[in-house]
C-alpha cells in the first residue's frame, strides 16, 4: 500500500535506504509488536521522528534521546548503533544470584518457534561438528535445509543434537533448549513444496541448499537462567554456560 502525502501519493520506503541504525530500531520495534506510536509514547517523542529515523539514512541522535529509545525498545544504546554487531554473546558478567531453572516440554517446543538459526551437532569420519542452521519448527519436529554431501546432510539416519539459544548481555540472562532425535532427509517432492513454503527465509549460508532435513524429537530438555530477583517478572534469560 502506498503512503500519501502533501505532495500526493508516494511508494513506501525501500529497507535498502535505510541507515544501519534505522534497521536495528525498525527490527526491533517488529520483534516487540509495537508500533511507532507506542514507541513514540515510551520515548517521549513523535510517531513521525521514529519514522523518520527508521526511513532514512540520518546520523546518530542525541546521546539523551539514543537512551530513551533504548529503554522504549527494551534494548541497549550499543545494540541500536551496532556496538555489539562483532562481540560475542556470553562477555557480560554473571547475574547476581543466578537462579536455573528446568523447562518442561511445552516451554522448550514455544521458544523453539521464536527463533530462526540453530545449531545441528553431527558425528563425522573426522568427529564431532557442530553447524548453525536457519530452522524452522514443525508439529513435530524441527526442520532445516542444507546442501548435500556436506556435513549437516550427514545427519540423515542418525540421531543427532540440535540447539537453540538466546543471550541477553544487558540483563545477563537467557535460555537454551536441547532436542536429540533422529534425523530423515526428505525425499517426497510434495512435501519438499510445503517446507520450502513454510520457511520464514533463504538459507542465510547461501547456495543451492535443496535438502530439507527432519529431526523427530526424543528427547527436548531447557533450562532458563536469570537473576534471583529478576526471575519471577523476566522471559528473557540467559542459558548456563556448559
Amino acid at each position: 500500500m502506498s503512503h500519501t502525502s502533501a505532495l500526493g501519493p508516494t511508494a513506501p520506503v525501500s529497507r535498502s535506504r535505510q541507515g544501519d541504525m534505522g534497521r536495528r530500531v525498525s527490527t526491533r520495534r517488529e520483534q516487540l509488536g509495537l508500533s511507532r506510536q507506542d514507541v513514540a509514547a515510551r520515548c517521549g517523542s513523535a510517531a513521525g521522528y521514529i519514522r523518520y529515523l527508521e526511513e532514512q539514512q540520518v546520523t546518530s541522535p542525541g546521546s539523551g534521546f539514543l537512551t530513551s529509545l533504548a529503554n522504549a525498545l527494551e534494548t541497549t544504546v550499543d545494540e541500536l548503533t551496532g556496538g555489539t554487531a562483532d562481540l560475542p554473546p556470553g562477555t557480560a558478567r554473571a547475574p547476581y544470584r543466578p537462579q536455573s531453572t528446568e523447562l518442561g516440554v511445552g516451554e522448550c517446543r514455544r521458544l523453539l518457534g521464536t527463533h530462526g538459526i540453530g545449531r545441528v551437532g553431527v558425528t563425522t569420519p573426522d568427529g564431532p561438528v557442530i553447524l548453525p542452521v536457519n530452522y524452522i519448527l514443525l508439529e513435530n519436529a524441527v526442520a532445516f535445509r542444507t546442501v548435500p554431501g556436506t556435513p549437516p546432510a550427514a545427519a540423515a539416519g542418525n540421531r543427532i543434537a540440535f540447539e537453540v539459544d538466546r543471550m541477553d548481555d544487558v540483563l545477563s540472562q537467557g535460555w537454551s533448549v536441547l532436542l536429540v532425535g533422529v534425523a530423515r532427509a526428505v525425499t517426497d517432492s510434495v512435501q519438499v513444496s510445503l517446507l520450502n513454503e513454510r520457511a520464514h527465509s533463504l538459507p542465510w549460508a547461501g547456495g543451492d541448499r535443496s535438502l530439507w532435513i527432519t529431526v523427530v524429537p526424543t528427547r527436548i530438555t531447557g533450562r532458563r537462567i536469570a537473576a534471583r530477583h529478576a526471575y519471577l517478572s523476566s522471559t528473557i534469560t540467559r542459558p548456563e554456560l556448559q
